[in-house]
């Protein structure tokens, strides 16, 4: 099966829709798949959900989506450095779903992995239970019960993530923290698109070093990326 395609439009060619829901890997600016996003805004479909830990800043990452007004729902646990988003929130422009960080990328690798749903302490009693099931179950100091809420994996219609490198049948390699949210999203979507900065010949990479194996990986392209920093800290020049 062909894997390697020229460009992020080419690779996304027949695979995009309105109303459609995609997993995007990535936290903060790190490991996201800009070069696909760029491509989505190019595309024009509208209406779009994201399940993404957050949405970049208002410039660049899925915040370029949300100036175009291309997405109606974001699936995130984090909303802040991007003011635009924060706006559509709190205007009503935007419907945001709330989850814990943890909560978010339990649910995306149980898509990936097939189950429906799952029980996790995390958010119970507070509004990220609200309208959820409850269930007790004997976890308690000598088998006393707890309560847990049951949360649901996401199944997207497809999924972006960015990675370091492919070979040629879809392996990854993640760089560091860039791996993240891409790892568990690349695994619920129907279709997974990769991007990467180095297509490598199939059997150069170490088997050991591999974070995703290519069966999960449908199409992948190469391309050169920015790597901005999303908080820059500096010191004054000292002088002499």
């Amino acid at each position: 099966m062909k894997k390697l395609y020229p460009d992020a439009d080419t690779a996304l060619e027949g695979l995009l829709e309105d109303g459609m829901l995609i997993a995007a890997g990535g936290f903060g600016l790190c490991g996201i798949p800009e070069l696909l996003l760029e491509a989505i805004k190019r595309s024009g479909v509208k209406n779009l959900s994201f399940a993404s830990n957050n949405a970049g800043v208002d410039d660049f990452g899925i915040g370029i989506l949300l100036q175009t007004r291309q997405v109606s729902k974001m699936i995130s646990s984090y909303v802040g450095e991007n003011a635009e988003f924060m706006r559509q929130y709190l205007s009503g422009e935007l419907e945001l779903e709330f989850n814990p960080q943890g909560t978010l990328a339990e649910r995306m690798r149980a898509g990936g992995a097939g189950i429906p749903g799952f029980y996790t302490k995390t958010g119970v009693g507070t509004v990220i239970a609200e309208g959820k099931e409850h269930k007790d179950f004997p976890t308690g100091l000598d088998g006393q019960p707890e309560t847990y809420i049951m949360e649901e994996g996401i199944f997207a219609d497809l999924s972006i993530v960015k990675a370091w490198k492919a070979d040629e049948t879809g392996n990854l390699v993640f760089r560091k923290t860039a791996r993240n949210f891409n790892q568990p999203a690349a695994t619920c979507g129907k279709i997974c698109v990769a991007e990467v900065e180095e297509i490598v010949p199939t059997g150069s990479l170490d088997p050991d070093s591999i974070h995703l194996p290519g069966i999960y990986v449908h199409r992948v392209i190469s391309g050169s990326h920015e790597k901005r920093i999303e908080q820059r800290t500096t010191r004054k020049k000292e002088t002499a």
